[in-house]
């Protein structure tokens, strides 16, 4: 039989260094310009990040990184008048980017900020966050991606001990959502044990954090049985477990620090059987090559 292919790293939305960054404009900033400018500013903006995405494209190509996860902030303004019309106007730029990503076997994901709440007891945020994720599933429909976990929009479960209301939720979300939707634990409200719980009763994927994990469970190696356990059954989430996600990521000042620490120097040793991985570090491509320097090459 042929020897399984190693992980693939994943790049986070940008570089350490300059050659992968994108432009943004707050809210409060656009909604202080003349509704004539308005427009005018988001299509420049829009036209400049599209060409950038077209360069992280290009920069994860030459440097061999298979995933990439797309920044939600890509297209500020876009959820409401004059945004979505003028991101309308590029649907062509953006189809071209999709299938060079998807030409060149790099797989887009995204991770919706911490405002999507699915959980949350207040009707008003759930819809707020609903709306967001449809303003990103329709950029990763113009992006041509699939309505598949293999585009995955990866969501924390948000409020603790609502486990049966976010279920809830999930059911009903359009299909360009509830189709791309993965969930992971966090190190608060939702842990390993938790999140895998709702998604086996969701028919939802789970992305395991193995820090995360030894963070709420505050266990003293990345090696502890249960990241094995958890990694694997996991997996049986997965449509196609080929599409596994997961993610790593250490902790900065020690080794249960919830902060992320520039490089990666401890990785579980079961990881070495998790087909896609995202690198959650601070130096990001350079915490990938000494992945690949000194972890992969064992």
């Amino acid at each position: 039989m042929p020897e399984p292919c190693p992980p693939h790293l994943g790049l986070v939305c940008i570089t350490h260094t300059e050659d992968v960054r994108f432009k943004t404009i707050t809210r409060t900033r656009l909604l202080q310009l003349p509704p004539a400018l308005r427009a005018l500013r988001l299509r420049d903006l829009y036209a400049e990040n599209i060409l950038r995405l077209h360069g992280a494209i290009r920069y994860c190509q030459t440097h061999g990184i298979r995933l990439y996860r797309l920044s939600s902030g890509l297209f500020p303004g876009c959820d409401e008048p004059p945004g979505g019309e003028v991101l309308a106007t590029f649907a062509a730029e953006l189809a071209t980017i999709g299938q060079a990503a998807t030409t060149a076997g790099i797989r887009l994901v995204m991770h919706p900020d911490q405002f999507v709440v699915l959980s949350s007891d207040d009707p008003a945020i759930v819809t707020m966050g609903i709306g967001i994720l449809e303003r990103l599933a329709w950029q990763l429909d113009l992006l041509g991606q699939p309505r598949s976990p293999w585009a995955a929009m990866e969501l924390h479960g948000g409020k603790g001990d609502r486990a049966r209301q976010l279920a809830t939720v999930i059911a009903s979300l359009p299909p360009a959502i509830r189709k791309r939707l993965v969930l992971e634990n966090d190190e608060r409200a939702y842990s390993a044990a938790e999140i895998l719980a709702v998604c086996e009763a969701t028919d939802t994927p789970m992305v395991f954090d193995a820090h995360h994990h030894i963070v709420h469970d505050q266990l003293d190696s990345y090696d502890h049985p249960s990241v094995a356990d958890y990694l694997a059954a996991a997996r049986q989430t997965w449509p196609d477990p080929a599409w596994q996600l997961v993610h790593i990521s250490n902790g900065r000042s020690a080794f249960g620090d919830r902060a992320h620490s520039d490089l990666i120097t401890a990785m579980p040793a079961a990881f070495q059987a998790a087909p896609w991985i995202e690198v959650e570090a601070k130096h990001k491509e350079v915490a990938i090559a000494g992945l690949r320097r000194e972890w992969l090459t064992r």
